[in-house]
């Protein structure tokens, strides 16, 4: 217990990133854990007017259930970077299709009596297309150099400078992204009722609001695993590199 009211003056990324089954109270509570994660739990309750010690309990209960948990803390970063690309770039590339092309169908269908449908069909769109670009920049640019630190501590060797000046810049950038997207999908969120469908509607409008939902978990976990572990792991791992 000790430990849980501890978590009161850690911010929400600290708490997640220590132990990921946190995630799941903070997603019943609507408490962003990835692109606002850097809140303070004591704040965050105050507020959304939460009691603390009720969101402790919560907390407590979810870190006591027995079952697995992932320590994503205890992994090198060349292979979180590489097991976020193999397990939620590769994720998100092959869902997007496959949501674009059932929101068509639902849109086709029920979009006459369910306007929302077009803004939420607009919205994911545009959202795969940044998220796309998103991804392939973290690919070529910043995984590779991760990677090369990693390497290059091993080996006891110097890192070549980057062409970007330091890591610290193009974390900036991705870390923006994340924020927009993260704020589109709530947008989405709203728009759905909580990816809820409405009584008329059919199996394919239960199925593409499914998608929808899984599709935002996943980003979150995404980009919990990047801005709250390998961003500020990397960050750390660049400093120490120079000052060797």
């Amino acid at each position: 217990m000790n430990e849980t009211i501890a978590m009161s003056g850690q911010t929400i990324g600290e708490i997640v990133a220590l132990d990921y089954r946190a995630a799941d109270v903070f997603e019943k509570r609507k408490i962003d854990f990835c692109c606002q994660g850097n809140r303070l739990l004591k704040d965050v309750c105050d507020e959304k007017q939460i009691p603390i010690a009720d969101l402790l309990k919560d907390l407590e209960n979810a870190l006591n259930f027995n079952k697995s948990k992932i320590d994503y803390q205890s992994w090198a970063l060349d292979v979180l970077a590489t097991h976020i690309q193999t397990t939620h770039h590769a994720y998100v590339e092959k869902q997007i299709p496959v949501i674009k092309q059932y929101l068509r169908k639902i849109c086709d269908v029920h979009g006459d009596k369910h306007p929302e449908l077009y803004e939420i069909e607009k919205l994911f769109n545009v959202s795969a297309g940044e998220f796309t670009m998103h991804m392939k920049k973290e690919e070529m640019i910043l995984f590779p150099f991760i990677r090369r630190m990693v390497n290059a501590q091993a080996r006891g060797e110097k890192v070549e400078s980057p062409q970007f000046g330091t890591i610290e810049n193009p974390v900036e950038m991705m870390m923006h992204d994340h924020t927009v997207e993260g704020k589109r999908f709530l947008k989405i969120s709203e728009l759905s009722s909580g990816y809820t469908p409405p009584e008329d509607g059919c199996n394919t409008y239960k199925v593409t609001y499914a998608l929808l939902k899984e599709f935002e978990e996943d980003m979150h976990l995404h980009i919990h695993l990047e801005n709250n572990i390998l961003f500020p792991k990397s960050i750390e791992l660049e400093k120490q590199m120079n000052k060797g």
